[in-house]
C-alpha cells in the first residue's frame, strides 16, 4: 500500500484555501475553518457540485452566517444554508422589515445567484422545536439513504419547524421522488423544493463522469 505524499496533501489544501479566499473574499478567521472542513473530508467528489464551487459554498455559507449573526443577533433566527450558489434563508424575524432586511444583507455577499427568502414573520422557535428539527433531519437523512432511487449527492436540506427545505441539482423526475420520500418522514409538516433543474440528458452526462472519477479512485457511484 503506497503511503500518502503529506507535503504534496499540504500544498494541495494551501492552494484550494487561497482559492477560496479568492472566490469569496474570506478573512484570515473564514479561511482555517473552510480548509478544515475540506482536510476532514466534506467535500466530497460523489456530489453533483464541483469541488470548486462546493469549497465556494461553503465560503458563501460562513459569511452569510456570520454577517447576518453579526447584524441581528439574539432579536432574530436566521439560518443560512447553501447548494450551488443558491442561498436558502430560513427561521424567525419578529417583523417584516427585518425579513427584508435580512434578505438585503445576504445578497451583498458575493457570488450568490440567488436568494431564496423562507424567513417566517414570528416568535423564535423554542429549544424543544429545533430539537425536534434535528432528529427530523436525522430521520430524513436515513431515508434518502435507505431510498436507492435518491442520488444523496444531489441534494442538501434544512428543517426549520417541522418544514424540509430541499436544495439541490436534480431532474424533475429526481426532485420528485426526493420529496415523496421526505414527505413521509414521521413528523415533517411540508416540505418546500428549491432545486436548479437538469435535463435527464445532463444528469447522465453528471453520472458517467463520476462514475468514470470513482472507478478510477476505486469507490463505486450509486445511480
Amino acid at each position: 500500500m503506497s503511503k500518502t505524499n503529506k507535503p504534496a496533501a499540504k500544498h494541495l489544501l494551501l492552494a484550494l484555501t487561497l482559492a477560496v479566499s479568492t472566490l469569496t473574499g474570506c478573512t484570515g478567521l473564514e479561511i482555517p475553518l473552510i480548509a478544515a472542513g475540506f482536510a476532514s473530508g466534506t467535500l466530497a467528489a460523489s456530489d453533483r457540485r464541483t469541488l470548486g464551487t462546493q469549497l465556494e459554498d461553503r465560503g458563501i455559507q460562513l459569511k452569510a452566517e456570520t454577517r447576518l449573526a453579526q447584524k441581528f443577533g439574539d432579536a432574530s433566527h436566521i439560518n443560512a444554508t447553501v447548494f450551488n450558489r443558491r442561498l436558502i434563508l430560513t427561521g424567525e424575524v419578529p417583523d417584516e422589515a427585518t425579513r427584508k432586511a435580512a434578505e438585503r444583507e445576504a445578497a451583498s455577499i458575493e457570488n450568490i445567484r440567488v436568494i431564496v427568502n423562507e424567513l417566517e414573520v414570528s416568535g423564535k422557535s423554542s429549544l424543544t422545536s429545533r430539537s425536534n428539527d434535528a432528529i427530523i433531519s436525522s430521520k430524513v437523512k436515513a431515508s434518502m439513504i435507505d431510498n436507492r432511487e435518491i442520488y444523496t449527492g444531489a441534494y442538501k436540506y434544512v428543517t426549520e419547524r417541522g418544514n424540509v427545505y430541499l436544495l439541490g441539482i436534480a431532474t424533475e423526475r429526481e426532485s420528485n421522488i426526493a420529496a415523496d420520500t421526505i414527505a413521509g418522514v414521521p413528523g415533517v409538516t411540508k416540505v418546500v423544493k428549491s432545486i436548479d433543474y437538469i435535463s435527464e440528458d445532463e444528469r447522465e452526462r453528471i453520472m458517467k463522469s463520476q462514475a468514470a472519477s470513482d472507478t478510477h479512485n476505486g469507490s463505486p457511484v450509486r445511480q
